[in-house]
């Protein structure tokens, strides 16, 4: 008997992000995986809905009641999670179908990626679940989380209490950007969605990027992709959603032997890179080159403006570093600001010959015992200048934490006039002191990145997609 799911939501991926009842079919012994794990941590995290553990063998676990089988759970389910082996799966699915569940993460692995009798499997519970109205996220795969509703279903020890919500969506064919596997409890931003989609037997990049376009905590949208299977809807969605927030590309298969690797991993079919360029053009995507790049530049978007053009500005405390982040920008697209007559004078009435081009904070430094009593009206004359679009900023923490404090206190202060997108790198003799000063900075939102050459090309980012947005203003205006 189908039992029609409790539900009010309307996107179907939302029974996956926002369940109201989530049963935990499969393996619930203590361990770093599965079932068991999968319910501590949605406890842990907060989560207000109902959970129902399913397996013959228990009586109850964590508390909760364990039910022989989904038919016999006594209320709807919205979310299933599948911890069985392969062969199980199907018998499991078509138990949930008659149930009325909406949403099934299959954690196992053994399908596609492993060889053609998992194929065969994989093709079967796809079947079954558009015959039963169930969309699949996966198999093979580490699952879902959405911190804001404590909805971190995780098979796998996370290591860390909890995920800071945020605006940043990371979606991709890899266990390696679920909570297990990155130190999320200590970044500095914060994030809205994580979806590992494995083998994508059904829920897919496009059916992600819809809704994560319509999902109002989300403001940057995050891909790794292995392999595209509609390459005319990927672009069709893709346009659509990027006149609302920014999408970042990652894809791996580069090379022959990465696209065999590709097909074995997830049982993906590699797309020719050049051809998947010119979709990532086509479509508006900012493409990104490598997994370190993933996780960082998209926090150039979450907690600022966008540039209004390329013109961008730099205060530095080392000549050096402005002559190689020079180099970099103009590679990338940038186009230094020349600070107009008004913040020249007020630059040089702080420090004589400090209004350049590139701001160097080291001769007055140097020079002046309390330098950070003149760092303040430095920066505020250059986030005032309306020829400056977007700012390379260098911070040096001192040998000692005294400074960190001093520094904290300025930005909190600037954050309050700030309109500008600013990209930081801090350097110094002490990471510990780094490190602090990072994550504080992080907090207050001014994104910190790692190095000099990835601080720059967040900014490239944000002022290639902010030229993408005007672009499509400028369309719809002449439609209009």
């Amino acid at each position: 008997m189908m039992i029609p799911s409790s539900s009010t939501l309307k996107h179907p991926l939302s029974y996956f992000f926002e369940p109201e009842t989530i049963g935990v079919i499969g393996l619930l012994r203590e361990g770093f995986f599965g079932g068991y794990v999968v319910i501590k941590t949605l406890l842990k995290n907060g989560f207000s809905g109902k959970i129902y553990p399913v397996h013959p063998s228990y009586k109850e676990v964590l508390g909760f009641k364990v039910y022989p089988s989904i038919r016999e759970v006594p209320s709807p389910v919205d979310l299933v999670l599948i911890i069985t082996g392969n062969r199980s799966v199907p018998q499991i699915l078509r138990e949930c179908a008659e149930r009325g569940v909406r949403a099934a993460i299959v954690v196992s692995d053994g399908f596609a990626e492993r060889d053609e009798e998992g194929a065969k499997l994989q093709k079967e519970i796809t079947e079954i679940g558009k015959k039963g109205g169930i969309r699949i996220l996966g198999p093979n795969t580490a699952g879902i989380a959405n911190p804001s509703k404590g909805v971190l279903p995780n098979p796998y020890e996370l290591g860390y209490d909890r995920l800071k919500s945020g605006g940043v969506a990371l979606c991709g064919q890899t266990g390696m950007i679920n909570p297990q596997a990155f130190p999320y409890g200590d970044l500095g931003y914060g994030i809205s969605k994580i979806c590992d989609f494995g083998n994508k037997c059904d829920v897919d990049e496009c059916d992600l990027m819809e809704y994560l376009g319509e999902d109002p905590e989300t403001k940057v949208i995050v891909f790794y992709l292995e392999g595209i299977r509609d390459g005319r809807r990927l672009m069709e969605v893709g346009r659509r959603v990027r006149k609302k927030k920014p999408i970042l590309v990652l894809k791996s298969g580069r090379t022959e032997e990465g696209a065999k690797a590709t097909s074995s991993h997830t049982g993906a079919l590699a797309v020719n890179d050049r051809i998947f360029d010119a979709v990532c053009r086509q479509a508006g995507f900012l493409r990104l080159e490598s997994f370190g790049e993933l996780f960082e530049l998209p926090k150039i978007f979450e907690s600022q403006n966008l540039p209004k053009g390329n013109r961008f500005g730099m205060v530095t405390f080392t000549g050096g570093v402005g002559v190689l982040a020079m180099d970099e920008a103009i590679r990338l697209g940038l186009r230094p600001s020349i600070p107009t007559a008004e913040t020249i004078d007020k630059l040089n009435s702080i420090y004589p010959n400090l209004g350049k081009t590139v701001i160097d904070i080291g001769p007055p430094m140097a020079a002046v015992n309390d330098y950070l009593s003149i760092y303040p009206k430095i920066m505020e004359a250059v986030l005032n200048d309306e020829n400056i679009d977007c700012l390379f900023n260098v911070i040096w923490t001192g040998p000692s934490r005294g400074s960190i404090e001093e520094y904290i206190r300025i930005y909190r202060r600037l954050k309050e006039i700030n309109e500008k997108t600013v990209a930081t790198w801090i350097y110094g003799p002490r990471i510990s002191l780094i490190q602090e000063l990072t994550f504080s900075l992080e907090e207050i939102g001014f994104p910190v990145f790692k190095d000099l050459d990835m601080a720059i090309k967040a900014l490239a980012l944000a002022s290639r997609y902010s030229l993408i947005k005007g672009a499509d203003r400028d369309e719809e205006d002449f439609d209009t």
